[in-house]
């Protein structure tokens, strides 16, 4: 296991060679989409209609951040159970998503399709929404406003405390 900084502008030449267990603080632009905004981007997809962000090299956070507040960027972060992008992930990885970040394992059917188009997945811890707040610099809704905290955002994060939960040749710690 090895602890790495990273920035999701250079994510093609980090991605593959992380290893499950791997620490990363991470760095750059990362955009928060929970169940209902998933829905709404396969729904745009399917129709052909244009996406709140680019698919290719993007980095999604399972998360519905509170508010900001106390002269931060936004309120509370923490991540959401990742298994209810389940029937989404596949998908957004083939068109090249390259990392997840969430909390719990992931089906069969997402670790195949990051084994597949390169693509890792990364745990946040649980309950630590508050601290993780502290590493957002800059958040700006940028998709379906009336989702209210569930909308899309576009984050700008700095030495982001993550772990590989499961790599780009599937090898995972849930196992």
């Amino acid at each position: 296991m090895s602890e790495y900084y990273l920035n999701t502008e250079n994510i093609n030449e980090w991605v593959e060679n992380l290893v499950a267990g791997d620490r990363v603080l991470l760095s750059g632009t990362v955009y928060t989409a929970r169940d209902a905004a998933h829905k709404r981007i396969k729904e745009l997809l399917s129709s052909g209609d244009a996406l709140p962000f680019e698919l290719k090299n993007s980095v999604v956070y399972f998360a519905g951040p509170t508010p900001e507040k106390d002269g931060l960027a936004i309120g509370s972060i923490g991540p959401t159970t990742s298994s209810r992008m389940d029937c989404f992930s596949p998908l957004m990885i083939s068109l090249g998503q390259k990392a997840m970040i969430g909390k719990g394992n992931r089906s069969e059917a997402v670790v195949d399709a990051m084994k597949e188009y390169g693509a890792v997945y990364f745990a946040a811890i649980g309950g630590a929404g508050a601290l993780y707040s502290k590493c957002v610099e800059e958040c700006k809704v940028i998709g379906f406003e009336d989702l209210g905290c569930e909308s899309v955002k576009k984050l700008k994060i700095k030495d982001f405390p993550l772990l590989v939960a499961i790599d780009s040749k599937g090898n995972s710690l849930y196992k």
